[in-house]
């Protein structure tokens, strides 16, 4: 007998089946199919494969870093050289290494380079053949067997900012997206712009520039992500020039570092001030290896060395400041004879324009006095680790808290410390104290410094080392986990202005050092 309820179910079955693709056909057709057909709007994000974040790319963000959310300033994603998202498990080594380059009015580098002759407007110095070679200088023909051939060039010490963009031109985490970029990097020759205006011109006119700049930048898409805290600048020159503090005609320097702008930025210069948003690397040496065997020989040449001095000093006195130690360490070189040798840099002379003369004396000494020159720093301190030559210094300010990114911080293994604040001060007999340093601890002070070399050098532009960083490398480096300290902040909904540009009354003080 057949059950009544299969029969009627097989019996109605196509039209059950109709009903089924009915309601199926209905949910299909109200489906919302605006995520495939709407346009690009003007808020993109993109799903960082590597930390689960999304980035918001939205052109604006508010001005008060609090307000800014965890989303917009996450980690950048992985991208091709086209700055097309890469996909899979393809390593990318640019990943937090990207940089773009602001492709800046030619008044503001360019046009400071052609016209070259009027950089040292006053003077019978002639900056022009000092740029060539990428601004290496023309290359020392006559190194005397002190130098290395085809490496060793006149450099000058004031043309950091267009050697660090002539090497930046060459790095290997370029992008022309800026939206990927961990930092931007503005190619403003500040310091021979200033170079133009030293003397003879009011404030104004040598503030023209910076002005200039900081309008431009700030009408910038890429200023307008972090507001200029992801922008850094380089300058061949003290940031103490930079730092005028009123506008009275006859204060030295420019504004630029007091520019609201221009605080929010980051600068690297051959001697940093005492804000926390400069940053000291190391003045230009005439030495440009292209390969680091070249580098490899010359650490073998200087730990060969026959040193015939105990210890040396390049220089002059500086009568003009009251507390200069400086007349002191002449009177005792000259007192301890032959133990001593001088290389008189007083004005007028030409013996220090020479690297060969400071490379053959520091070559030649066991110890290099560094004492404070007309600043803090002088580049002697980086000919002297050229030559193997151990420096001894009397002011933290010199050296210690400045190359934070290029001299380890235990500075006790590199250097002898001797802290003198001032003339009166002065209680030291160089010539004993040098000579009761027991001789294993100078071959261990020696290899230090010797190793120190890759990293104070600017290595040829036209050439990348195979395994060693140099001065330029470990800058970029510094100043690319400086900016991505702020973005850590600003993840963690803290305000980042908080310390960025303060100042730092403790930077240059003795106590940090010890005694």
């Amino acid at each position: 007998m057949e059950n009544p309820i299969t029969s009627k179910c097989c019996n109605h079955q196509p039209w059950f089946v109709l009903l089924v693709f009915f309601v199926f056909c209905i949910e299909l057709f109200s489906f919302d199919y605006s995520g495939f057909t709407a346009k690009k709007s003007a808020l993109v994000t993109v799903l960082d494969d590597n930390h689960g974040n999304v980035i918001n790319t939205q052109s604006s963000l508010p001005h008060d870093f609090t307000e800014i959310t965890n989303a917009s300033v996450s980690p950048l994603p992985k991208t091709d050289e086209k700055g097309d998202l890469k996909v899979g498990t393809e390593i990318d080594s640019c990943v937090g290494r990207y940089i773009f380059v602001h492709d800046l009015p030619s008044r503001f580098n360019e046009d400071l380079v052609n016209n070259c002759r009027l950089l040292t407007r006053g003077t019978d110095k002639n900056m022009c053949p000092y740029l060539d070679n990428l601004g290496f200088g023309p290359e020392i023909e006559n190194p005397e067997d002190v130098l290395m051939n085809n490496s060793w060039f006149l450099t000058n010490q004031f043309l950091l900012e267009v050697i660090f963009h002539n090497k930046m031109k060459r790095y290997e985490c370029l992008t022309n997206d800026s939206s990927i970029a961990s930092a931007i990097y503005v190619p403003f020759y500040a310091g021979l712009d200033m170079s133009l205006y030293l003397w003879g011109f009011n404030t104004t006119v040598r503030d023209s520039a910076s002005l200039g700049l900081v309008q431009w930048l700030s009408e910038k898409p890429e200023w307008k992500r972090m507001w200029g805290r992801d922008h850094f600048l380089v300058a061949g020159r003290i940031a103490w020039d930079f730092r005028r503090q009123s506008d009275n005609e006859t204060d030295w320097g420019s504004k630029l570092r007091f520019l609201p702008e221009s605080k929010n930025m980051s600068m690297l210069s051959i001697e940093s001030s005492s804000w926390n948003n400069d940053y000291a690397i190391p003045y230009p040496t005439c030495f440009h290896p292209s390969k680091d065997s070249e580098i490899f020989r010359w650490q073998d040449r200087m730990k060969r060395q026959n040193r015939q001095y105990l210890f040396s000093f390049a220089g002059a006195p500086r009568p003009e400041y009251q507390n200069s130690i400086r007349g002191k360490i002449i009177d005792q070189c000259l007192a301890s004879k032959s133990q001593c040798k001088l290389l008189d840099c007083n004005y007028g002379t030409t013996n220090c324009d020479n690297p060969v003369n400071v490379m053959k004396v520091f070559q030649s000494s066991i110890f290099c006095l560094q004492p404070p020159g007309d600043s803090y720093t002088r580049r002697s301190i980086f000919d002297s680790i050229l030559a193997g030559c151990i420096r001894v210094f009397f002011h933290p300010g010199t050296a210690y808290a400045q190359y934070i990114w290029h001299l380890p911080k235990n500075y006790t293994a590199y250097s002898v410390y001797l802290p003198v604040k001032d003339l009166s001060e002065w209680k030291i007999n160089l010539n004993e104290t040098l000579l009761r340093m027991p001789e294993d601890r100078i071959l261990r002070l020696r290899e230090e410094v010797i190793k120190l070399i890759p990293r104070v050098v600017y290595a040829s532009s036209r050439s990348r080392s195979e395994t060693l960083e140099d001065a330029f490398d470990l800058a970029v480096k510094g100043i690319l986990d400086r900016i991505e300290s702020v973005r850590v902040m600003i993840r963690e909904g803290k305000d980042p202005s908080i310390g960025f540009a303060d100042g730092d009354d403790y930077k240059y003080t003795f106590s940090t050092y010890g005694n």
